[in-house]
């Protein structure tokens, strides 16, 4: 039996260790796990830098997972490749689902602001961006969010907030914890909700969201 591909893209500023915790069958799915290329400067647009991470891809209509920041890549990955399927955790699928603050922060342009931050004061970042809970974990969760390069932060982070797609692309599948705090879940359309799941849920909630990618790419 031939194995579906499965390309996973982490979360801002995370490596692929992050989805360590999911329990996917190896004998019907062969696994691979991207990691964050450094950007050509921090202007460069996040579809040429996605067209250039799609050089990591290496098999036909995969199956494309991608968590927080990452499921905004693995949808621009998308429009380079021939995906058999987008399933995007803890994530947004449209401008439209991005919270207020970071309306707020695109408006101000207060971002500019952020790498410093990042790289002096982990705790910082953490709080505003990824919520309390992380914050009081910070020890825990230093061990997945490394990738804290000044040239890599400073452009994910303006690509985050800037992201301007306007509607969802087709054969997307969205898994969303109903306490996230970073994406609230009230401005998210038709998620396939986990109960209790916060925006780190890919370590916490692991078995189920194994179960929901499994569901989805069986059925």
């Amino acid at each position: 039996m031939k194995k579906t591909p499965i390309y996973f893209v982490p979360g801002l500023a995370a490596g692929p260790n992050i989805f360590e915790k999911l329990e996917l069958d190896t004998e019907k799915y062969s696994l691979h796990y991207l990691k964050w290329i450094k950007p050509l400067s921090v202007d460069e647009d996040i579809d040429n830098y996605a067209c250039r991470l799609c050089d990591e891809i290496k098999e036909k209509n995969p199956v494309l997972v991608g968590v927080s920041f990452g499921g905004i890549m693995v949808q621009e990955l998308a429009k380079f490749v021939n995906p058999k399927k987008i399933i995007i955790i803890s994530s947004v699928k449209h401008e439209d689902e991005l919270p207020k603050k970071f309306k707020f922060a695109r408006f101000t342009k207060i971002y500019k602001f952020f790498p410093t931050v990042v790289v002096e004061n982990f705790e910082e970042y953490a709080r505003y961006f990824l919520g309390k809970s992380l914050k009081k974990k910070a020890a825990l969760y230093n061990k997945y969010l490394y990738v804290r390069g000044k040239k890599y932060l400073k452009w994910s982070i303006y690509n985050v907030i800037k992201w301007e797609q306007k509607s969802n692309l087709k054969d997307i599948v969205h898994i969303h914890g109903t306490k996230d705090t970073v994406f609230p879940i009230e401005n998210i359309k038709n998620p396939i909700a986990i109960k209790g799941g916060n925006h780190t849920m890919i370590l916490t909630k692991a078995k189920k969201i194994s179960k929901i990618i499994d569901d989805v790419l069986t059925c």
